[in-house]
């Protein structure tokens, strides 16, 4: 997003932190029902446009929101999305994306609550692991779904996989993401709910590949190294690859460090045969 939308987008999120900031707000519910309403306006090309639509006064698309979601989700829900059709959007998606994203940031601020936060960011890493380590899981999990059958399959395959074995709160992320993917890749899916979730703590992901398992030690010490390096706490997420031979590779955003014995050997063949 860019221009106006990132301006209401970060509206909303305030509003959405000061709503969830009260315990009487059922977060998890308030999730589900933003999910709804993002999956209507994905379906509902003409709603979404009408209101993201500039020369339609906001109190207007207010009350259009208030009618439309009235009775179908709670008054939360309907003021959030009441709130963000008042604000101007570069584009009518935008809308739709930053409803997506405020159901996902709801459902974390349920675990954040429940004090799991931390369990749902390594859970979502590690599921990233397995799909990215399995072409077949990938292929039968990603892609667009056609049909409510082809849904059904999918979230009892997720239940399979994840059931009683992750927090509730990564079950209903990962599912939504299968659910509901709307152009998006799967890993790419599973990487943006890990950058929220590090966001709820005011940290970076800093994803570390070794190839043993670090210790709790050597993990301090990376994770204080890396935070007075860009400035910010790291959450780390840990993969062992024993093709890395030694050493470390650490990848925050899109700035690599590679302090790997393979990346070092690959580099002197490139010299030699230079």
């Amino acid at each position: 997003m860019n221009g106006a939308s990132r301006e209401a987008l970060a509206a909303a999120r305030e509003r959405l932190d000061a709503l969830t900031d009260s315990t009487s707000v059922d977060a998890a519910r308030l999730a589900e029902e933003l999910a709804a309403v993002t999956a209507l306006l994905d379906r509902e090309v003409s709603l979404r446009r009408v209101l993201t639509d500039p020369a339609q006064p906001g109190e207007a698309k207010a009350e259009l929101v208030g009618r439309l979601l009235g009775g179908q989700v709670g008054g939360e829900a309907v003021d959030l999305v009441s709130g963000m059709v008042r604000s101007r959007w570069s584009r009518s998606r935008d809308l739709v994306d930053a409803v997506e994203q405020l159901a996902d940031v709801a459902d974390l601020t349920a675990a954040e609550r429940d004090g799991t936060l931390d369990d749902v960011e390594d859970e979502l890493f590690r599921f990233s692991r397995t799909v990215a380590s399995s072409p077949e899981l990938r292929a039968v999990l990603g892609g667009k779904i056609t049909d409510d059958a082809l849904k059904a399959a999918k979230t009892e395959l997720l239940r399979r996989l994840l059931g009683g074995r992750a927090r509730p709160a990564t079950e209903r992320l990962v599912v939504r993401l299968v659910r509901q993917p709307r152009g998006r890749s799967l890993e790419g899916g599973l990487e943006a709910l890990s950058r929220l979730a590090a966001e709820r703590r005011n940290r970076s992901v800093a994803v570390v590949t070794s190839a043993v398992p670090l210790s709790d030690r050597q993990k301090q010490r990376l994770g204080a190294a890396l935070a007075k390096l860009f400035g910010r706490e790291m959450h780390l997420n840990l993969d062992v690859d024993p093709e890395v031979l030694g050493g470390i590779r650490v990848r925050v955003g899109d700035e690599i460090i590679d302090g790997t014995v393979s990346e070092r050997l690959e580099e002197a063949t490139r010299r030699m045969a230079s």
